[in-house]
């Protein structure tokens, strides 16, 4: 992987812009220089493209892992934001994989979760509802640095791109989804997919 000129120091700069625009568009930068992919861009548009055919595979499982599924499958026939869509179909793709939903840590916009307990996680802050999350943030190494990421899955590319720009190694809980995201929405290094990921894959452009 090329050298990143992103710093540990950037990280803990806490100024406005650092916090801001400024610090997101600097990983999504560094990751184009890195692979030349629009990280966003690029995310979105095959997370989009696979959600029908997800769908279909997860209505699909029966069993323990269909009671699973089953609050986020009846959460995606409901009429939601493609926020909401998006996280739905994220958080499911995760129990689908056989992995546990470690990526995440949600809490209340009053009562924000413990930054010092979590390595590599995405906070989503939600609102006195419960339910539509009003916040995303990323949680590196026991600290919050880049809150205000707009949605879940805006806050999965940045931690993608975090992960690149920093030569990260991918949480050992959710290597799978890693991996999909990875190699089936960005399209790097897709050749070589584990089993389990090569089957989704297959199903997926049946």
């Amino acid at each position: 992987m090329a050298t990143s000129f992103l710093s540990k120091e950037f990280f803990s700069d806490t100024s406005v812009l650092a916090l801001g625009c400024g610090k997101r568009y600097r990983i999504k930068a560094e990751f184009g220089r890195i692979t030349t992919i629009s990280l966003e861009q690029s995310f979105m548009y095959k997370l989009d493209h696979y959600t029908p055919k997800l769908i279909a595979l997860m209505k699909a499982k029966g069993g323990v892992l269909g009671t699973k599924l089953r609050p986020f499958l009846e959460k995606l026939s409901q009429n939601q934001s493609i926020d909401m869509r998006r996280d739905s179909v994220i958080r499911s793709l995760i129990l689908y994989l056989g992995e546990k939903q470690d990526l995440f840590e949600d809490c209340l916009e009053d009562s924000r979760s413990d930054a010092t307990e979590h390595i590599l996680k995405i906070l989503v802050v939600h609102g006195a509802n419960e339910e539509d999350p009003v916040d995303a943030a990323l949680l590196l190494e026991g600290r919050e640095i880049m809150p205000g990421c707009g949605s879940t899955a805006k806050a999965c590319t940045l931690i993608m791109g975090l992960i690149y720009a920093l030569n990260l190694a991918y949480p050992p809980t959710l290597r799978y989804t890693f991996e999909v995201f990875q190699k089936l929405f960005l399209g790097l290094d897709g050749i070589k997919l584990t089993p389990k990921v090569q089957a989704l894959n297959v199903n997926l452009l049946s």
